[in-house]
């Protein structure tokens, strides 16, 4: 089933780990879905850790959680500085109440920490920040890939596939409720 009718935002700053952005982005795009990435400033060019560029469709400020379909948060030093923006913390929470899929890996999940959404929940991320997916209430697991309803998380890149995957099946599920 096609996502043409979908609109998945990515969350965008500096030093985004560059496999953990695009990745995703890509499989969403393969099925048909928009995606279109956000940042702090409309228009503004952010460059991955390896130096691969990405532009800010919308800013922060522009999110409108009733015209998003699910949400993509990259891992890589980017989330310490997205989690920041209150706009987004709010994004984060509402598409969690509307039951919209998160998707988050590596040390993306600090954003979801910041939301204060995960007690309670089951996720992966990084080893590197394990506590404080722990310490915000999660139950961490040492798996390439943790779907908790709508919350979609995966380690790092090389578990890019398995992650790709069952966040375009969160859309799909979605689309046919």
């Amino acid at each position: 089933m096609s996502l043409h009718n979908q609109t998945v935002i990515c969350l965008l700053d500096d030093e985004f780990e560059d496999l953990e952005l695009w990745y995703p982005v890509y499989r969403v795009r393969e099925e048909g879905a928009t995606v279109l990435f956000a940042g702090p400033d409309k228009g503004k060019q952010h460059i991955g850790k390896y130096g691969v560029p990405a532009v800010a469709d919308l800013s922060y400020d522009e999110l409108d959680s009733a015209s998003i379909d699910g949400l993509l948060v990259p891992g890589g030093w980017a989330p310490d500085k997205i989690r920041r923006y209150p706009k987004v913390l709010d994004i984060v929470r509402e598409l969690n109440e509307q039951n919209k899929p998160i998707g988050q890996i590596c040390h993306a999940g600090w954003v979801l920490i910041s939301a204060k959404i995960l007690n309670g929940r089951q996720v992966t991320s990084t080893p590197g920040i394990r506590d404080d997916m722990e310490n915000a209430g999660a139950t961490w697991f040492d798996e390439p890939v943790v779907v908790d309803g709508n919350l979609i998380s995966a380690r790092r890149p090389p578990d890019l596939p398995e992650y790709g995957q069952a966040f375009v099946e969160a859309l799909r599920s979605r689309n046919t409720k």
